[in-house]
């Protein structure tokens, strides 16, 4: 079976030409099919002589939704979308996966109404990967935005669902699991972490609680925490190499460094590939029932490749059914 990936042509801060243009590659580079769902004329006008080549389609769609708009009333109202017909394409089977890179809130609400909710799921979670330093294997951050204000009980459906996308996403057997806190000790935290932790304790592979400095360092293989806390923790890593990457580049630009500066800009950026967000990929939306990639907002053609990759490797390792297996462990716990 060749993978169908559906592709949100409209969204992100760089559609539609990025989000085309990573479609292209992905089909001529990867072992899939593409749909670039979208205003036809808008996706055609970035198409090399205004036709789509082999293993590409395009699927119309007349709205779009946009990044400042209110998510669930967006998906309500815009209902001929391009992420709603995304999700719909997977919902009907005109394709396996989607993948979107625009506004998160909307995307995750296109997929909660197409595709639904596993069973035992009260509320989606996105998987976010990140690269630990010094080793070639990442973590996942769960939740990285998806939902707020989560009730205790729900980290521990995450942490049964991240545990089973880790096997696949991470390839570690027996993932470990923390939960982000201001602290390591036993009790720390506020009464989200202080709730949950008891609950947590009965997942296999949990350690305990992880604090900030853990992100990016071999700790554990999935940090929980809740969406708005994930959120602010994701980007302000990001920021925070940005700004290294910066002050270091900066320093080789004087003079004094001249002569040394080409080639330790090449090792450097070799050395950082995998910790850019261009090269993680997309994050799955845990707990719908159908594969759901998030891509960054700024993504680039490159990005889209790699989140249809992450899309493509979750329709061949049958994921959604990994994490229905999980969530019916869940039950049979409760």
């Amino acid at each position: 079976m060749t993978p169908v990936i559906a592709l949100d042509a409209m969204g992100g801060d760089r559609a539609p030409a990025e989000i085309v243009a990573g479609g292209l590659r992905a089909a001529a580079e990867l072992d899939v099919d593409v749909l670039l769902v979208g205003q036809p004329d808008a996706i055609v006008a970035h198409l090399p002589g205004g036709t789509p080549p082999d293993r590409v389609e395009v699927l119309a769609a007349t709205e779009v939704i946009a990044m400042d708009d209110e998510p669930a009333s967006a998906v309500r109202t815009k209902k001929d979308s391009s992420l709603v017909r995304c999700a719909r394409a997977v919902k009907e089977g005109q394709a396996h996966a989607m993948v979107g890179a625009g506004n998160t809130g909307a995307t995750m609400a296109a997929a909660l109404l197409g595709m639904g909710r596993i069973r035992g799921v009260h509320r989606p979670a996105i998987a976010v990967p990140l690269p630990v330093f010094g080793s070639p294997r990442a973590q996942l951050l769960v939740d990285g935005g998806a939902t707020v204000d989560p009730q205790p009980v729900w980290l521990v459906e995450w942490a049964m669902l991240a545990r089973a996308y880790a096997r696949v996403r991470l390839g570690v057997d027996e993932p470990t699991v923390g939960l982000l806190s201001n602290g390591e000790e036993a009790g720390k935290g506020d009464a989200l972490r202080k709730a949950a932790a008891p609950l947590l304790s009965e997942v296999k592979g949990w350690v305990g609680n992880v604090e900030g400095r853990d992100l990016l360092r071999p700790s554990a293989d999935v940090i929980l925490t809740d969406g708005f806390t994930g959120n602010v923790a994701l980007k302000t890593v990001e920021g925070a190499m940005a700004g290294l990457a910066g002050l270091v580049f900066g320093v080789l630009d004087e003079p004094a460094f001249a002569s040394l500066a080409d080639a330790l800009k090449l090792r450097m950026l070799e050395a950082a590939a995998p910790l850019l967000p261009d090269n993680t990929g997309g994050a799955l939306l845990l707990g719908v029932n159908g594969v759901c990639i998030i891509s960054h907002g700024a993504s680039s053609a490159t990005a889209i490749v790699n989140a249809v990759r992450v899309a493509r490797d979750c329709v061949d390792a049958e994921v959604i059914d990994r994490l229905t297996e999980a969530a019916g462990e869940l039950a049979g716990r409760t």
